[in-house]
This record gives structure tokens, C-alpha cells and sequence, in this order.
């Protein structure tokens, strides 16, 4: 099994409820009779295997289907697993007609189902787990990358305060702070260890953040495997996992989509090594100008900074996976193969860094 389809594997599809994060169903039906307009039970409820960090859940009723995603169960850090957050970004974007599922209600009460969460439409599409898009025909693999390259760029040219969102994140400054807090968490997590690349990294990148200094709303994890494409064309009509979202700069979050080019496929969905001519898959230098044309930009003439900073960031959050395995707080296999890709991940960075 390659490795693109053991992530797969690992996400695609439902499961029985996972012992531990069981939900009162008696209770959310006579939530959501009251919160989510045409609701009519009885209701039933499967656990996705993908979202690990808010556990997700399909519900299913005769009449419709609906997504449910929640704060995990048990002591949480404060600010983290904000599902609230979410909630709130996809109802604005839904407001404009940005690709996202409905938000019906979120629900703050503990009494419940034990923890914070919210319900939303169930999109029925397909998802693409590969970057390569195996299952669909060569001659239109380059739609369904420009199809990914005009949603973001979309995105990018929204209003922020007009869609009410000014304290999403703070505005301005965006590469310092992400530099800092990475380096810092790096640093800090001793159990993990240190890394010569990493090191090189954490000094050379605060001391060549580039002038340009924009805010605009970003998703923070945009990639295919978080996208849900039309059930037969090459049109995205859903993005999902808002959870890293915030206001920040636009060309780090268009440099994390575009990391593929730079990713191998047994890490995240990626496309090192593969061949984009063959594949009929844009290269990166064609999906950079089709962004820029979008967006009103000639060019990115820092754009190696800005793809070191993301593998940076990545590498920095595998980094913490590997700590949580040594402590034994993450014992689960997708856990274990990242701590395990992380030097590679920091090399990768080098590498751009060294294009710099």
C-alpha cells in the first residue's frame, strides 16, 4: 500500500462510535428538534475516521443527513479544539457563497452530548486523498488543480471586516509571531530533542521576513484531502477544517497549498517525485501564476521564504507530534509516522531556505 493510500485508509470513510466519545442521542434529538430548522429524528450516529482533533460524527435521519463536530471529551488546553471558531468562520463565508457546508447551530452546553459542538450539512461530493488524482482522467487533472487555485485565491480577496470577522486573529506582523511561537514550542520540548535544521532554520528565517506585510482571511490547512469536489466536475463546493483559520498573511497560506510540490506523498498529500508532465498535473511555477493572475499580483519574489516558512511550521508541529510519542500521549500509528517523517520535514525546509 503506498503511502497516500495508508492515509487514506486511515481517514476515509465511518466507524461504530469510538469507545470514549459515545453521544447521548436521546438528548441531541431534542436538541436539535429545536435548533436545526426541518430536523425530524429518529437519529442515528457513526464516527468519521479522519478528525482527530475534533472528533466528527455522521448523522443520519430518514429525511437528510448532517455533520456533527465537537470538542474532544477530558481536559482540553485553553483555546484549543475551538469549534466555536469554526462555526463562526463558515457561517460568514456561507453568507457570501464561498464553498462551505451550511452551519445549522452550535451548542454550548455541556449537558448535552458532554462537550461544546455544532452541527452543519452533510456535503456529498468526493475527496481526494492523493494529490495526484488517480481516479480522474489526465485530460482534466489541470481543472481540478485551477478549481483548488481559484477557491483560495477567492478567499484571499474577501473583506474580513465585512463579514464581521476583525477579532478573528490580529492583524499585521503575521510572519514574526508564527516564527517566534514555532521557535519557542520547538525549543521548549526537550523530549523531542533538538535538530541542526531546525536550529538554522529558527535563525535565519526572523532575520529575512520579506517587507510586504498583508492581512487577509487564511485558512491555515488547505490542501486536496480537506476539499470536497463536485461529484462529477472539477468544482470544489466545500472546504472544510477551519480549525487553523485566522487572519494572517495570504501568501503563507497559498505557500502551504502549494507545498505539494515540495511534499512527498507518505507525509501529507504531496507530489515529489512524481511527474506533473505525465500526470498532466500543472507545475508549481504555473500554479503560482495562475494565483498571482487571479489576485492581482505580477509575481511572488519571495516566494522561497514563504514556502521555508511553511515547511518550517509543519516541521515544528511534527516536532511536538515526536514529543508526544516519546511521553507516550500519542501512541497512535499516523502519530508515530509523522514523528518519524520529521527530519525530513526539516530538511525539506532547508532546501527552500537554500534556494533563497
Amino acid at each position: 500500500m503506498s503511502g497516500s493510500e495508508t492515509i487514506a485508509a486511515a481517514n476515509s470513510g465511518t466507524t461504530p462510535v469510538r469507545e470514549g466519545y459515545e453521544i447521548d442521542l436521546d438528548r441531541l434529538d431534542a436538541w436539535m428538534r429545536g435548533h436545526v430548522a426541518g430536523y425530524a429524528g429518529p437519529l442515528s450516529a457513526v464516527q468519521f475516521r479522519g478528525g482527530q482533533s475534533n472528533p466528527t460524527y455522521l448523522l443520519t435521519t430518514p429525511g437528510a443527513r448532517y455533520v456533527l463536530r465537537r470538542k474532544p471529551p477530558g481536559q482540553l488546553l485553553k483555546g484549543a479544539h475551538a469549534i466555536e471558531r469554526e462555526a463562526r468562520v463558515m457561517a460568514a463565508l456561507g453568507s457570501t457563497g464561498f464553498p462551505v457546508p451550511q452551519v445549522h447551530a452550535i451548542c454550548t452546553d455541556d449537558a448535552v452530548i458532554g462537550t461544546w459542538f455544532f452541527v452543519m450539512d452533510m456535503v456529498e461530493g468526493r475527496i481526494f486523498w492523493d494529490a495526484t488524482f488517480p481516479d480522474v482522467p489526465r485530460a482534466e487533472r489541470a481543472a481540478y488543480f485551477d478549481a483548488m487555485n481559484q477557491v483560495l485565491a477567492g478567499l484571499h480577496q474577501l473583506d474580513y471586516a465585512r463579514l464581521g470577522l476583525c477579532d478573528y486573529g490580529k492583524p499585521g506582523n503575521y510572519f514574526a509571531r508564527q516564527i517566534g511561537r514555532w521557535s519557542k514550542q520547538y525549543r521548549a520540548d526537550t523530549a523531542a530533542g533538538r535538530n541542526a535544521d531546525m536550529d538554522r532554520l529558527a535563525q535565519w528565517l526572523p532575520a529575512n521576513i520579506p517587507e510586504d506585510d498583508e492581512t487577509r482571511l487564511v485558512h491555515g490547512d488547505f490542501r486536496c484531502d480537506n476539499l470536497i469536489f463536485h461529484p462529477t466536475e472539477p468544482r470544489v463546493i466545500a472546504v472544510l477544517d477551519w480549525e487553523l483559520s485566522t487572519l494572517g498573511h495570504p501568501l503563507a497560506d497559498f505557500a502551504y497549498a502549494a507545498m505539494m510540490y515540495r511534499m512527498p506523498p507518505d507525509i501529507v498529500a504531496g507530489l515529489k517525485g512524481a511527474d506533473l508532465a505525465a500526470l498532466g498535473i500543472p507545475n508549481e511555477a504555473s500554479f503560482v501564476a495562475a494565483y498571482c493572475a487571479r489576485v492581482g499580483r505580477e509575481a511572488i519574489p519571495d516566494w522561497d521564504f514563504y514556502m521555508t516558512f511553511q515547511l518550517f511550521r509543519l516541521a515544528a508541529i511534527f516536532h511536538g507530534i515526536k514529543g508526544r510519542v516519546l511521553r507516550g500521549t500519542a501512541a497512535n500509528a499516523q502519530a508515530l509516522s509523522r514523528a518519524e517523517a520529521f527530519p525530513r520535514l526539516a530538511r525539506l525546509a532547508c532546501d527552500a531556505m537554500e534556494r533563497a
